[in-house]
């Protein structure tokens, strides 16, 4: 089964990690959830910075 993991550098979706770690935010188990990789992320930032826990 593939993993799916969104390239920070090059805002792509790739299959199996095929660019350097630091460049890569995943594994993602579909493609459509790695798509939207950054919108988890600047949750999850939004949500640190107010100090929530939940």
């Amino acid at each position: 089964m593939p993993e799916y993991w969104y390239n920070v550098k090059t805002h792509t979706v790739e299959e199996d990690a095929m660019s350097d770690w630091t460049q890569l935010i995943g594994p993602y188990k579909t493609r459509e959830e790695a798509e939207h990789a950054l919108e988890k992320v600047k949750a999850r930032n939004e949500t640190w910075e107010k100090g929530d826990d939940d």
